[in-house]
C-alpha cells in the first residue's frame, strides 16, 4: 500500500504560532501518551500510521515553502513531492501519484490511500483505513471514501449517502454524494443518515492516473512537474468524486477534530502555560503560550487565548478567536520562525531607513551533521558571528574551521556554504537594498572532496 499525506495551508487561522512556511500541523503542542514530550499534527499522524501496523510506504505531498518543516520533523526516510505552486488537491493528488508511478516504480493495481496530514484522531481511524484499502484490493469500486458521522448539520463538508440496504463486510456503496451543500440541505442528509466526507481517498493508483493524464500527460515526472498548471486549480472532492458513479464508504464513528482554530486546538492541550509565562495562578479558561524569551506576563486572566511569537503577539476572547484569520491576513510582513531541514532560524530584527538602506538580523540554529546550502546573494553583504559550536564555512571555495567567537565577512556575490559539526548557532547580520528570502542563487558543493 502507499499513503499519500496532504500537507498545505497557509497557516493564518493559527496566527501568530504560524505562517506560511509555518503551518498548523509544525506545531509542536500536542502531548504525547505517557510522557512530558510534544509532537506536531503531523508526526501525530505519522507515528499513528506505524503503530496502527498498515504496511505502507509514506509520501508527502507539499508546497515548496513547506518542505524543509516536512524534512526537519518526519526525517528523510519520508519521500516528499513538492508542487511548483499551490493549485489546490486535485493538482497536488495528480502530481504524488505521477511520481508513485515514474518515479517509485510502483504498478498501475497498487493501492493507493490519500489523507490529509492533520486530522486529530483514535487508533480507530487508521482501522477504517486499512479497511478501506481491503475495500480497493477486493475491487468493491474505483473509489473508497471514508464517512464521519456527523455531530451538527454543516455547509463545509460534502456528504456521502450510503446503500445500508446492502451492507458488505463493514462498508456500503455509496448511492449519492453531494459537496458542501446548505444548512436545510445537510439537516435533510443528516436525517436520512448521510455521512460527513472526511477526505480520505483509497483507490489503485491506475485509476488515478488515468484521471491525470486527461490534463496533463508526459513521460517523465520532471516534464509532468514543469506542465503543473495545465492541472485545473480544483478540489479532488469536485473534480473526481462528485463525477464518479463508482464508490463505496466505509464509516468511522471515532474521534475527529480538525485542529485548525484556537478553540479546537487548546482543547486538546495538557497544559495551559507554555514556553516562559509567569500568572498570578488565578487564570481562567485562559491559555498562553510563549516562543519568545522574553516573559510573559498574565495577571487574572479570564476566557483568552494569549500567543507570542517572533511573527506577533495575540491577545484574544476564547469566542472570537476565530476571527483572527480576518486581520492576519492583512499583515504583510515575512515570516519571522522558520523551520529548515537543517535547523531553524528566527528574525530578531529588521529595519529601514530613509534612503532605502537596509538591515536584517537572524538567529540561526544548524543540527551536526547538516549543512547550509552553497549559495550567493546579488543584493546584500552579511556578517556571521558564531555563537555556539563548531562547523566549517566554504567562502569561494576556500574552506576554513568555525567556532564560537569566530566572526566573517560574505560581500555580495560571494559563493557560501556552512556544515555545523556539533550544534552550530550564530548571528547573520544582512545589509542592502533588497532582503529578501528569494535573493539566493544556490550552486553544488561535495563536501566529501
Amino acid at each position: 500500500m502507499q499513503i499519500i499525506m496532504l500537507s498545505g495551508g497557509s497557516g493564518s487561522r493559527l496566527w501568530p504560532l504560524s505562517n506560511d512556511a509555518r503551518s498548523k500541523q509544525f506545531l509542536k503542542l500536542l502531548p504525547v501518551s505517557g510522557s512530558e514530550e510534544r509532537e506536531s499534527m503531523v508526526q501525530r499522524v505519522v507515528r499513528q500510521i506505524r503503530e496502527s501496523g498498515i504496511c505502507a510506504d509514506l509520501t508527502v505531498a507539499t508546497s515548496l515553502i513547506q518542505r524543509d518543516a516536512i524534512e526537519s520533523q518526519l526525517g528523510k526516510d519520508i519521500a516528499v513531492v513538492t508542487e511548483p505552486e499551490r493549485r489546490r488537491t486535485l493538482p497536488a493528488i495528480c502530481l504524488a501519484t505521477e511520481y508513485l508511478s515514474k518515479v517509485k516504480g510502483c504498478p498501475d493495481d497498487e493501492v493507493t490511500v490519500v489523507l490529509p496530514c492533520d486530522p486529530y484522531t483514535d487508533p480507530g481511524y487508521f482501522e477504517a483505513i486499512a479497511r478501506m484499502g481491503e475495500c480497493v484490493e477486493r475491487d468493491m469500486a474505483r473509489l473508497v471514501l471514508m464517512g464521519i458521522l456527523p455531530t451538527y448539520p454543516s455547509a463545509k463538508y460534502g456528504y456521502v449517502q450510503p446503500d445500508y440496504a446492502a451492507p458488505r463486510e463493514g462498508a456500503y456503496m455509496v448511492s449519492r454524494f453531494v459537496e458542501k451543500p446548505d444548512v436545510a440541505s445537510a439537516e435533510r442528509l443528516i436525517a436520512s443518515r448521510a455521512l460527513w466526507n472526511g477526505g480520505v481517498f483509497a483507490f489503485r493508483l491506475g485509476y488515478l492516473l488515468e484521471i491525470s493524464r486527461r490534463y496533463v500527460d508526459y513521460p517523465t515526472f520532471d516534464g509532468i512537474r514543469e506542465h503543473y498548471d495545465e492541472y485545473p486549480a480544483n478540489s479532488f472532492d469536485y473534480e473526481v468524486v462528485e463525477r464518479e458513479t463508482s464508490m463505496a464508504v466505509v464509516p468511522y464513528d471515532g474521534d475527529w477534530r480538525d485542529l485548525g482554530t484556537w478553540l479546537t486546538l487548546t482543547d486538546t492541550l495538557k497544559h495551559t502555560t507554555y514556553g516562559n509565562v509567569l500568572t498570578d495562578g488565578r487564570q481562567q479558561n485562559t491559555h498562553i503560550i510563549n516562543e519568545l524569551d522574553i516573559p510573559l506576563m498574565c495577571i487574572g486572566t479570564r476566557d483568552l487565548i494569549v500567543a507570542a511569537s517572533p511573527d506577533g503577539i495575540l491577545v484574544s476572547e476564547k469566542g472570537r478567536s476565530e476571527d483572527v484569520k480576518l486581520f492576519a491576513g492583512r499583515l504583510k510582513d515575512r515570516p519571522m520562525f522558520e523551520e529548515r531541514r537543517w535547523g531553524w532560524y528566527k528574525v530578531i530584527d529588521q529595519v529601514e531607513f530613509a534612503d532605502g538602506f537596509c538591515a536584517l538580523t537572524k538567529q540561526l540554529t544548524v543540527n551536526p551533521g547538516c549543512a547550509l546550502s552553497y549559495q550567493q546573494h546579488a543584493c546584500r553583504d552579511e556578517v556571521w558571528t558564531f555563537i555556539q559550536g563548531e562547523g566549517e564555512v566554504v567562502l569561494d571555495g576556500e574552506r576554513r574551521p568555525v567556532r564560537r567567537g569566530d566572526t566573517i565577512f560574505i560581500p555580495k556575490g560571494c559563493r557560501h556554504a556552512l556544515r555545523a559539526d556539533t550544534l552550530l548557532t550564530f548571528i547573520e547580520v544582512q545589509s542592502g537594498s533588497n532582503l529578501v528570502e528569494g535573493d539566493i542563487t544556490r550552486y553544488s558543493y561535495d563536501w566529501k572532496l
